[in-house]
């Protein structure tokens, strides 16, 4: 059940990034492909992605043991993790403004490699800000895309 609700979602999600995609501006001058391919791309994958989970969800269906035990939805461990993950991604997006992209990727990253790979401080540490430095001198200084700077005043 839970799986034709993502496969949903998920063509839903391409709808909308379809149409979000469409209302880019497209330029006479310049590059021949346009600001529209690289979306596009994107929502081909997403799309891809999700005739994967259709195989999936048709396959599993072969396979299934019985119709009552498919359909009580019974939460897991992985659920519970999934649902984590999801809220602390929510989390982030929310604080992303306010807080700026090094401090707001600096503390979702430490949050999810801390719970992920447990135990490794030191590795997780290094990992998350050398990830926040050179993403954001990769973005700013190399590709000129501005992010948010929040509270942080560089």
């Amino acid at each position: 059940m839970t799986d034709r609700i993502i496969f949903v979602c998920t063509l839903l999600l391409a709808g909308v990034y379809f149409w979000a995609t469409a209302q880019i501006p497209s330029l006479e001058l310049g590059d021949p492909l346009g600001p529209k391919a690289f979306p596009r791309m994107l929502g081909v994958g997403l799309l891809i992605a999700a005739a994967m989970l259709l195989a999936e969800i048709l396959r599993a269906r072969k396979k299934a043991q019985s119709a009552s035990d498919s359909d009580t939805l019974r939460w897991e461990k992985q659920h519970w993790i999934v649902a984590a993950v999801a809220a602390w991604t929510a989390l982030y997006v929310a604080l992303f403004e306010p807080l700026g992209y090094m401090l707001a990727t600096l503390i979702f990253l430490l949050g999810l490699t801390g719970y992920f790979n447990r135990g490794r401080h030191l590795m997780n540490s290094l990992t998350c800000v050398l990830f926040v430095i050179i993403s954001y001198a990769s973005f700013t200084k190399i590709l000129g895309v501005n992010l948010a700077r929040g509270i942080i005043p560089f």
